[in-house]
């Protein structure tokens, strides 16, 4: 046996027991006629002490860092106790050691605070993965996957295995797409997602599915993106809306209390989709803090909670707001004492590419009651006032507005309100908000293609109280310029997200279950009857063999992970990453493949 216990396990109980360790040499500490070795594994660091009679072995024969080596001695208590690491109270007088492997200098240090870069660490991920934050990384991936599991067990959901080899159907996403020896000029594709799968589980009576599952999209990257990512997949028959959202809210919950001990027993707060972009500028806003946008163009009353504005800044003479097709403004607490300086700063911030914004009207309400703009010429301190009473700002607060297109400026108001939330301190990481956003519009209208795209996947069913209108309309749009007038733009979808701290972690809808709905949807979006029997016939043709109504939801499990680990990237919660070009920089994947293997798929490389 090659050890007795591991580095993190050994108490002060252990002391004067003959133990046996092994592990990898984190640091070599000489005083003299002694030295200190800290010797690390998965579980931990331990003190080894080696006395005057082998010291001069190491002198011969000197650990380097990251040698492997197993150690025979003593537990004692130490003089200089450590209170930092668990086993600080005890240290090793080692009687014998032998080095199990030598080690090469590491090409950076592997501790917490460690001198390597992100790609050098990447490329030796196998070494990157040996330090502490690292580990405790997956150790909470570890534990989240553990908590859902042992959720869905208890409420009858089945783990059952989807194929990975499956039909290329482009509609979303781009798709990865496998070449097929045995089948020459015929390809595979990897699963975006085992939708079509589950669904047809469904028909086939298992009525609570459950699956932790790799996807894979072959689409830009970014630090929540992985060509590769996994997703915590569930569906259940026979449920409404409600169901799902009580069921998934207790999942949620779980995974808090045991990953976080957190008990997050407080209401999750509901919002429509129109809601959500109206006062966020995005469907899955942060409810940490308030700072809500308010349309200042609108001449219009909104479920009594935006007063016509319209009049207060249209007419005055200030092109930027008379020409806008919006106007847009959120009041940011506590700034009115901002500097010039300040304001310039965050004037070149929206005007950063991806913010993409010509410029910025501030208003300071100051504490003394006057009210101070970069468009005073324009607008007089009445007028100011009432502006800034309109954006809800109060005495110290700094009115912030963007003018331009509606939908490029409503992404920049809500990009610049969550980056004065970060500024402000006001997006805290150990505090967690949980929201569903609902009843998002089931279509979306695509002006190059003049045509319905599905804005979640072609299977969302639309609400109930929307089917006869999904039925009884034609998709067809006329004029092209009047695609909002159209019956199918008003027609919501039975689908709701789950969104924590301004992050979408999970997403679903109550599916279509029934040949002739479905049939309409592929038509909807343009889909002719063979083209849709080609692609899904198979799930058409289960759907007359008695499909149960049901619908479910898909959890990103390594969003979810960083997200409770207080990162902002899913590379660090995964243990073999891409980079942001999808490239694999310790294994060098992609890589070209040789002719023998062209010649076996009948395949020839065209590059242009």
């Amino acid at each position: 046996m090659y050890r007795t216990h591991n580095c993190g396990e050994l108490r002060i109980e252990n002391a004067n027991s003959q133990v046996t360790l092994a592990g990898w040499v984190q640091t070599v500490r000489k005083f003299g006629a002694i030295t200190f070795i800290d010797l690390r594994d998965r579980y931990g660091i331990t003190q080894l002490l080696l006395g005057e009679e082998l010291n001069y072995l190491l002198d011969e024969n000197p650990l380097g860092r990251e040698y492997v080596i197993q150690v025979t001695g003593t537990a004692q208590e130490r003089t200089n106790k450590n209170p930092n690491i668990p086993t600080g109270d005890i240290e090793i007088h080692v009687q014998s050691y032998t080095i199990l492997n030598k080690s090469a200098v590491p090409p950076f240090t592997i501790t917490d605070e460690t001198d390597g870069g992100d790609d050098l660490r990447m490329k030796y991920r196998y070494l990157d993965l040996r330090r502490n934050a690292v580990k405790k990384n997956l150790e909470l991936r570890y534990a989240v996957n553990r908590s859902a599991r042992n959720y869905l067990h208890e409420n009858s959901f089945m783990d059952i295995e989807t194929p990975f080899l499956i039909k290329s159907t482009p509609e979303g996403a781009r798709d990865f797409v496998v070449p097929s020896r045995m089948n020459p000029g015929q390809f595979y594709a990897l699963p975006q997602s085992p939708q079509t799968f589950k669904q047809l589980l469904m028909v086939s009576g298992y009525d609570r599915y459950y699956q932790i599952v790799k996807c894979f999209r072959d689409e830009d990257l970014r630090a929540d993106r992985q060509p590769e990512f996994t997703q915590i997949d569930c569906e259940m028959s026979f449920v409404e809306q409600e169901d799902i959202i009580n069921m998934f809210e207790g999942l949620v919950r779980r995974i808090f209390k045991d990953v976080k001990d957190i008990d997050y027993t407080e209401v999750i707060s509901r919002m429509t989709w129109e809601d959500a972009m109206w006062q966020y500028g995005n469907d899955k806003p942060d409810i940490r803090f308030g700072m809500q946008i308010l349309n200042l163009k609108s001449a219009f009353n909104r479920n009594n909670q935006i007063e016509a504005t319209g009049e207060l800044i249209n007419g005055a003479g200030f092109g930027v707001f008379d020409n806008a097709e919006t106007v847009l403004a959120i009041a940011v607490p506590g700034c009115s004492e901002y500097t010039r300086k300040q304001t310039d700063e965050l004037t070149e911030w929206v005007k950063r590419p991806q913010i993409g914004m010509q410029g910025l009207v501030f208003i300071k309400c100051n504490a003394d009651g006057t009210y101070k703009s970069s468009v005073d010429k324009f607008y007089s301190e009445d007028k100011l006032k009432a502006i800034a009473t309109a954006a809800g700002a109060k005495a110290g607060d700094l009115v912030l507005i963007l003018a331009g297109r509606e939908e490029r400026t409503r992404k920049a108001t809500s990009e610049l309100r969550l980056e004065m939330g970060k500024r402000l301190g006001l997006r805290k990481e150990n505090e967690f908000k949980l929201l569903w956003v609902m009843d998002f519009p089931l279509f979306e209208y695509a002006e190059e293609e003049n045509r319905w795209v599905a804005r979640h996947h072609p299977f969302t069913s639309p609400k109930p109280s929307d089917i006869a209108t999904m039925i009884n309309n034609n998709p067809v749009i006329d004029n092209p310029e009047k695609y909002l007038e159209h019956p199918y733009s008003n027609i919501k979808a039975n689908a709701y997200d789950m969104v924590l701290n301004g992050n979408e972690i999970g997403g679903g809808s109550i599916r279509i279950f029934q040949r002739e709905l479905q049939e309409k949807m592929f038509a909807a979006l343009g889909m002719s009857t063979e083209e849709a029997n080609h692609k899904f016939g198979f799930l058409l043709g289960a759907f007359e063999y008695g499909a149960p109504p049901h619908g479910g939801i898909a959890f990103g499990f390594d969003r979810l992970c960083s997200i409770l680990g207080g990162s902002e990237s899913i590379r660090d919660f995964i243990a073999f990453p891409k980079n942001n070009s999808g490239r694999d920089v310790m294994l060098d994947a992609p890589s070209e493949i040789d002719e023998k293997q062209f010649a076996e798929l009948q395949i020839k490389l065209n590059l242009q």
